[in-house]
């Protein structure tokens, strides 16, 4: 994805820092309800890519953190030409991160904020590619449930990309104070404020809206509030766009689209996006070609609909207007009225000047085909061997000469892979052609690294010219800790520059195994351990399923080993543990008071005479807190 805001002045910590050994991060591109989003280069492949970094206050929220993930898989999983790839995900200062495709162009919000409200074609030529990245990921599986001008790209060459795919999904989880749905509640589907349920249908409702948007310059709902607005999806119904004084030229067809995709009955509407896709491209075809413009955005697809704005054009002539006479033509004033003598020298000056012109032709032809100026296509060398480019160079009376070589991963060795000149350059009888051959896939054998210890394995394999890869341990009778039993590939094995290597390395012979003593009073299970051998130590932790002065489980584990003299801890019970008081903002009522009093609370529902929404805008104490059990939250309800 991309934009083409520019970064802000102020300083910000992750710029000019590389991520994972692999991402520089360059600038940074946009700040959003969710992420941050930058442009950096993957110093691996390559390429410019944008790095979304999720923000600190949602990194919190360890649930909100695991969906983002498992949506960001399921979003990297969908290969589409009209959506923005997903190449990679990680981890930075706690704060997870996507690796995108960099899309340099602009969003369809900045289109509109520039030009105002769209032609029915621009606006068509727009929403069908959106339609069909929607229809995408329906048919993989989820719902994008966030779609809007901002999750809209247009890239400089003309090709439409939807964004943030399965990312909105995982924002409903996550906290309303941080003001993730109140930011789209424009586009929001009436099923999704009333149950807080999506399906393809409402990303249709989505599209419908944005569709509204770009023929009228508004969205349809307005109001004080994201309540007040998600008011008006539930109960109103979105206007033709031809009903608003200020448009007026609207076709009947058009307006059709958008209603019927925003009906506030979900089986009304569209099935899907593929058959809003079909309807559309239907009405595209009655459409006239769109008003010439200044930023044209064409779209691959459907080239006849084309995004331009207003230019002004050339001044031509009309057909049959009067000519500037002879006179003027020819510059002739009183010089017409001069000595006869001076036009019979006419015809003279005329002959000398066309046998003059004659004469030039000829030397010119001479000198291109056989002369000094001939020139000779340079003939395709490559992809020949060497010989074979050499007497291919000869016959057409030019020399070749071996100036480099070169590793390839598709060009055998041998052959020939670039040339300078480059064939089909215009050059003179006798260039010598400057040609790299090709060495082949550069391979590198992996070292003996048995019996080394991990940082002189390390050594090692980067001096090969390889990586080490995972680095996993294993008990060995033979290999001393903290030595290579073994790597994957072998000795000897060749591999790619970079590849990596994975080393299992020894933890020495295996101990005596720890015996399972979860449930036994500590001193009892100090007086076990202590007649093995081994030195004890004690923490403290909550339970809800030991008692106060057992054992709940140990460090090591029950079932590894031990080496005899080592220190064993054992966690042992405290009781059970006070409340985590749960998130309930934005919940439906009747959810809030069966999640309280699950976990042993009191529910003490406060509201007024007028719920049109049922759901909870404030709750006391606050999410996260601690109480003891049996205590009374309070919820207020709107």
């Amino acid at each position: 994805m991309g934009t083409t805001m520019p970064p802000p002045a102020a300083t910000d910590a992750l710029v000019g820092r590389e991520l994972d050994g692999r991402y520089l991060v360059r600038a940074r591109i946009a700040r959003g309800g969710m992420a941050t989003v930058y442009e950096a280069l993957d110093s691996r492949l390559d390429r410019i890519v944008a790095l979304k970094v999720m923000h600190p206050s949602l990194a919190e929220d360890g649930a909100f953190v695991d969906r983002f993930r498992r949506e960001a898989k399921a979003a990297a999983s969908l290969s589409h030409p009209h959506v923005v790839a997903v190449h990679d995900q990680g981890t930075t200062d706690g704060l997870p991160y996507l690796v995108m495709e960099y899309v340099s162009g602009r969003t369809l919000r900045d289109v509109l904020n520039q030009h105002g409200r769209l032609s029915a074609a621009q606006a068509l030529a727009i929403l069908e590619p959106v339609l069909e990245a929607l229809g995408a990921a329906h048919r993989a599986g989820f719902v994008h449930r966030d779609v809007k001008p901002e999750n809209i790209l247009i890239s400089d060459d003309g090709r439409v990309k939807v964004t943030d795919f399965g990312l909105a999904r995982a924002v409903t989880s996550a906290t309303a104070t941080q003001g993730l749905l109140i930011g789209t509640v424009a586009y929001l589907s009436p099923e999704h404020v009333e149950q807080g349920s999506s399906d393809a249908r409402s990303d249709v409702y989505g599209a419908g809206i944005c569709l509204f948007e770009m023929l009228t310059g508004s969205v349809p709902f307005a109001g004080e509030s994201p309540l007040s607005v998600a008011y008006q999806h539930v109960n109103a119904d979105v206007p033709r766009p031809s009903s608003l004084s200020l448009v007026i030229d609207i076709d009947a067809d058009v307006d059709d689209l958008v209603e019927i995709a925003t009906r506030r009955d979900p089986a009304q509407r569209y099935a899907d996006c593929a058959e809003f896709t079909e309807r559309v491209r239907a009405v595209r075809r009655t459409l006239a070609p769109p008003r010439p413009l200044a930023d044209t955005y064409t779209d691959p697809v459907a080239p006849a609909a084309t995004l331009v704005v207003d230019r002004p054009t050339e001044t031509i002539a009309p057909r049959g207007a009067s000519e500037p006479s002879r006179r003027d033509r020819a510059g002739d004033t009183a010089e017409i009225d001069g000595p006869r003598r001076r036009r019979r020298w006419g015809p003279a000056i005329a002959i000398v000047l066309l046998l003059g012109a004659v004469a030039g032709a000829a030397f010119g032809a001479w000198y291109l085909a056989a002369g000094p100026g001939r020139t000779i296509a340079v003939p395709g060398v490559l992809g020949l061997d060497v010989a074979a480019a050499t007497n291919l160079a000869t016959q057409n009376d030019l020399s070749l000469s071996v100036v480099a070589e070169a590793y390839s991963e598709t060009v055998a060795a041998g052959i020939v892979l670039a040339a300078d000149p480059a064939p089909g350059a215009a050059v003179s009888p006798g260039t010598d052609i400057a040609v790299t051959v090709s060495l082949g896939p550069e391979r590198f054998a992996v070292p003996v690294l048995t019996g080394l210890n991990e940082a002189q394995a390390v050594d090692a394999v980067t001096a090969a010219g390889l990586r080490v890869g995972d680095v996993s341990t294993a008990w060995d009778d033979l290999i001393p800790d903290g030595e290579v039993v073994s790597s994957t590939p072998g000795p000897g094995e060749e591999l790619k520059a970079d590849s990596p290597v994975d080393l299992v390395v020894s933890k020495g012979p295996q101990p005596v195994r720890l015996p399972d003593l979860a449930g036994s009073p500590v001193d009892e299970a100090t007086s076990t351990l202590s007649a093995e051998g081994l030195q004890v130590d004690t923490t403290e932790e909550f339970s809800t399923v030991w008692s106060t002065g057992t054992v709940i489980s140990s460090v090591p584990a029950a079932g590894e080993k031990v080496e005899v003299g080592g220190t064993v801890t054992l966690v042992v019970s405290k009781g059970p543990p006070p409340v985590e008081v749960p998130y309930l903002l934005d919940m439906f009522r009747e959810d809030a008071v069966a999640l309280i009093e699950s976990l042993g609370l009191v529910a003490n529902v406060q509201e007024g005479p007028f719920t049109p929404l049922n759901r909870v805008i404030n709750q006391d104490p606050r999410a996260g807190s601690f109480i003891p059990v049996g205590s009374t939250v309070t919820i207020t309800i709107i």
